[in-house]
């Protein structure tokens, strides 16, 4: 039984965060690549997301993961992105997990969070290739928004990207 859970703020979760943020990283790099023929500094962005990993602590931020007995299949972040909006980042399934519902479920929990945070929006951006991970949001109340300042994607490559917005206040 796989189950949902905020990060322990400890040697052996911040592993496991580094390990998913990894694995994303050259998965997603290696999309990029395959689309456009470009390829990020993977190692750099790793260390800055886990020099700052403070940006998704409580009580405005998150870090969650999916968790199958000893395997963590997937995790989800949340972060203040100003005030009364929050940002997910960092969302993936393990490839061999997609398909069984944990990106529904780690939406829901940082969803959740999101609202006790007291965000009155969420928002996202995601690669224009990630059609999957689009369905979710939208089947979740999200819609297409213009590209926002504070997003970490290059105004190069906003244009192959979709950027969302969920209003919590009519959830």
């Amino acid at each position: 039984m796989t189950l949902v859970r905020d990060m322990r703020n400890d040697d052996a979760d911040t592993t496991v965060v580094r390990d998913l943020f990894w694995e994303y990283l050259q998965w997603a790099n290696g999309m990029v690549n395959d689309e456009f023929k470009v390829n990020f500094d993977i190692a750099a962005m790793l260390e800055q997301d886990m020099q700052t990993l403070d940006k998704f602590a409580p009580p405005l931020g998150r870090i969650v993961l999916a968790v199958e007995g000893k395997s963590v299949l997937g995790l989800g972040c949340l972060k203040r992105l100003r005030p009364g909006i929050g940002e997910i980042k960092r969302m993936f399934v393990r490839p061999a997990a997609r398909g069984t519902g944990l990106g529904q479920a780690l939406l829901n929990a940082l969803l959740a969070h999101a609202e006790v945070a007291g965000y009155s929006e969420v928002w996202l951006d995601s690669a224009g290739f990630m059609k999957a991970a689009h369905a979710l949001y939208r089947a979740a109340g999200f819609r297409d928004i213009d590209p926002y300042p504070e997003s970490e994607i290059p105004s190069d490559f906003q244009k192959h990207w979709v950027f969302m917005a969920k209003d919590l206040r009519s959830v």
